[in-house]
């Protein structure tokens, strides 16, 4: 039986939520002394930021209080625009804070074959991109179990940040054995990991197991994200095994709740 790593694992562990995201919302401002209604102020602002590009669509807005706090009003000021970017479906109603929705749809990928990110945005008719957090190689006790190895093994590990159409879906911690696939040294965590075992270290991807659970994003997944509080979120560990049989892949992917939704088949 393949050993698994216990969720007090580093890839979970827990720090207080980000704090709000000044170079983001530091634009965001009131004029006191104009006669348009504060909260229309703030209303208009926040829906020129979206529509302009120069926040990403599900970016979470801040809480009320610290929105608040950093533009010098009340909270029911803040309170009245969020208020009316729910009820026009700008914004999501989870959370004090919500998350702007023009996000996504909810994307609903099939769990019936094993496929990487970038081929599951492919066949959603999205466009996958990446950003490279970490890359790295390492010795690591616990993941030396999961695969089976002497604890002196290495390991490449890389985090990442997974886009579909620009949007930050997953945030993504992998490991992969060195031993048999020494040519992932030479990967610079771009692209499909999947192409590249197969064109360059002649791994062929076969099965995997899979666990999903619900978790609570960390401060590493609300930065990610652009959340300022923690929000549900789906947690994938996949232990991913090539056609010889052998253990290649171990991954964490923290998916976001309010964008992702996994369906399968049931057959009596």
């Amino acid at each position: 039986m393949t050993a698994k790593p216990t969720d007090n694992s580093p890839s979970r562990a827990r720090r207080p939520a980000a704090a709000l995201p000044v170079h983001t919302w530091g634009s965001l401002h009131v004029d006191t002394a104009s006669s348009e209604p504060l909260y229309l102020q703030l209303l208009r602002q926040v829906k020129q930021l979206l529509a302009s590009g120069a926040i990403a669509p599900g970016v979470g807005l801040p809480s009320e209080r610290l929105l608040a706090e950093h533009l010098g009003v009340s909270r029911m000021v803040v309170k009245r625009c969020y208020d009316e970017l729910r009820q026009d479906e700008t914004l999501s109603s989870n959370g004090r804070g919500g998350t702007l929705l023009n996000v996504t749809s909810r994307v609903m990928p099939a769990m019936g074959r094993l496929k990487g990110f970038t081929e599951e945005m492919r066949e959603l008719g999205m466009q996958a991109s990446s950003r490279v957090l970490k890359r790295e190689v390492l010795h690591d006790r616990t993941i030396a179990s999961v695969f089976n190895r002497p604890s002196q093994a290495q390991f490449l590990h890389v985090v990442r940040i997974r886009y579909g159409d620009q949007v930050p879906m997953t945030r993504e911690n992998a490991w992969y054995d060195l031993q048999l696939a020494p040519g992932l040294v030479d990967w610079n965590g771009e692209g499909s990991i999947y192409t590249h075992l197969q064109q360059a270290c002649g791994i062929e991807p076969d099965w995997a197991e899979q666990t999903v659970e619900a978790v609570l994003s960390s401060a590493e997944e609300n930065e990610a994200f652009g959340w300022t509080d923690s929000q549900p979120c789906l947690l994938l560990k996949r232990h991913s095994h090539s056609t010889s049989q052998m253990l290649f892949e171990y991954v964490e992917g923290v998916f976001r709740g309010d964008a992702y939704v996994y369906k399968t088949r049931l057959k009596a």
